[in-house]
């Protein structure tokens, strides 16, 4: 039997992911409704969390957003006014190169979008922005 290039790169590509360590992958978290939920009514304090969103989205369906908080173990964003407001979570693990992610998001109408982090201590913080949609995202 002759191996194409083909099966000889996604055999090794199979290969050295088995050396990589456990927690170099991301775990997939169930997403939370509300940021009461995720909390689980702990306080939210001010951090050192960053959130980059556009002042003005010129479309609602396609809203680029950054976030980034050294020390934090997961960061959910929250759209306040939207039908499902968990929009995102991401988590990290202890061989994270950094505490930071981008995506883009759907946004139904112009709404504070919220980003909560999760510290390794337990505590909770987070900080808003507000996006004004002028097309909306979902069904608007």
């Amino acid at each position: 039997m002759e191996l194409t290039r083909r099966q000889t790169v996604v055999g090794g590509a199979a290969i050295a992911m088995l050396g990589l360590p456990r927690g170099a992958f991301a775990v997939n978290y169930p997403m939370v409704g509300t940021p009461d939920e995720f909390t689980q009514g702990a306080e939210v304090g001010v951090g050192n969390i960053t959130l980059m969103t556009p002042e003005i989205a010129e479309n609602g369906n396609n809203v680029p957003i950054q976030v980034a908080a050294p020390g934090a173990v997961e960061i959910r964003i929250f759209a306040t006014e939207n039908p499902e407001p968990a929009v995102a979570s991401f988590a990290f693990g202890a061989l994270a190169g950094s505490q930071a992610a981008s995506t883009r998001v759907r946004l139904a109408k112009s709404q504070d979008v919220v980003a909560i982090a999760k510290l390794a201590d337990g505590s909770f913080i987070g900080t808003s922005n507000n996006v004004k949609v002028t097309i909306g995202g979902c069904g608007g």
